[in-house]
């Protein structure tokens, strides 16, 4: 259960299965059904794109304008950073080119 935060206020076990009732009756708060359930699929919507399985997360602590400039660039900076020390890696034979 999660941690409450001070003065929250629970209702008692009769309030709540008067709550309970109350929302059965509802026809626009009828609670899906085990069938409704294991039909629903997640859906994608705003945040970040799913991950190719390719990358590692990782902490690294860079240059406060170094950072600033490839977030300055927009979107995908995460991309370009990876892409320019893919870069600099090659020139430098620490990777496969």
């Amino acid at each position: 259960m999660p941690k409450l935060k001070p003065g929250t206020v629970l209702p008692t076990a009769q309030e709540d299965v008067a709550i309970t009732q109350s929302a059965m009756q509802d026809p626009d708060a009828r609670p899906y059904t085990d069938a409704e359930w294991a039909a629903v699929k997640p859906v994608r919507g705003r945040g970040r794109p799913a991950g190719s399985g390719t990358k590692v997360a990782t902490s690294l602590r860079l240059d406060r304008d170094l950072l600033q400039a490839f977030k300055d660039t927009g979107d995908g900076w995460q991309t370009r950073l990876n892409d320019a020390l893919r870069e600099w890696a090659k020139d430098h034979r620490m990777v496969a080119g």
